[in-house]
């Protein structure tokens, strides 16, 4: 799909696509009905032949289509859980070097505050444009040396030392998995299968010989609907961190007001 499609909101996306399925859908039957229909010889039984071959391929696009929303709601609800795991992450981190003496408490406080709003503020914006910045990683890099450079002195302090470096451990690599998948989508390839499908589909129903055009009219408009539904729900899931409708940051914002700021 085009990137433009994804910053337009739900609602137009799916008229959108549905209006656009219908207007092809029906001016390819009005151009078979008056081009290729009348070229055909039709007797007994070529509309059971037609019927036959239009539930064939009906079910094994059925199927393909619905594994592949199947799949890609998948890929959405991991995605949601991906922000949330770093969230969490965020979280987990603070409250460990909450615990930390002065000044290192406040370096890594503050480190750790700035990270999450970049996430807020830059991150997600750029996100949402199909990009992906790395101003996190500075700030990070900066989070790791004050950490790293840290030398507990008692056993206690040791303990929350080591613990805190596998939080730290953790946050990066929920990090690293979100923007592994701020990329993720469908292939050209199987998006060329669905539209192909979708005109194999629609196109078969045109063969069928049915003298009131207007009847024939509402059996393919129906047959488009439905397929602009089906497509419009493997399209709003199929990138999660693209345009309007993608996950929103409320997880950060959550740890940020919640128990970073509180």
């Amino acid at each position: 799909m085009p990137i433009w499609a994804y910053h337009l909101s739900s609602l137009k996306l799916g008229l959108v696509i549905v209006v656009v399925m219908e207007a092809v859908s029906i001016t390819g039957l009005l151009l078979c009905r008056r081009l290729l229909i009348p070229r055909f010889r039709y007797h007994e039984g070529v509309s059971e032949a037609i019927s036959g071959t239009v539930q064939a391929i009906g079910v094994f696009y059925g199927i393909t289509v619905g594994l592949l929303a199947v799949g890609v709601w998948n890929t959405h609800a991991d995605s949601s859980q991906l922000v949330s795991k770093e969230a969490t992450a965020i979280g987990v981190l603070y409250r460990d070097i909450i615990e930390y003496p002065e000044p290192t408490r406040s370096q890594l406080k503050g480190k750790l505050r700035e990270f999450t709003v970049s996430i807020i503020d830059k991150d997600w914006p750029a996100q949402k444009q199909g990009q992906v910045v790395l101003v996190g990683r500075d700030i990070l890099d900066d989070f790791q040396s004050v950490l790293y450079s840290f030398e507990p002195t008692k056993p206690s302090v040791s303990a929350l030392h080591n613990e805190t470096l596998r939080a730290y451990n953790n946050l990066i690599d929920a990090r690293r998995m979100r923007i592994v998948a701020i990329d993720s989508s469908l292939s050209s390839e199987m998006w060329a299968v669905i539209w192909i499908g979708a005109a194999v589909s629609i196109g078969v129903a045109y063969l069928y010989k049915i003298e009131d055009l207007k009847l024939h009219a509402i059996l393919i408009s129906m047959m488009a609907c439905f397929l602009g539904i089906l497509l419009f729900m493997i399209v709003i899931n199929d990138r999660p961190f693209l345009g309007n409708s993608s996950l929103p940051s409320d997880p950060y914002k959550l740890i940020l007001d919640r128990v970073i700021d509180r």
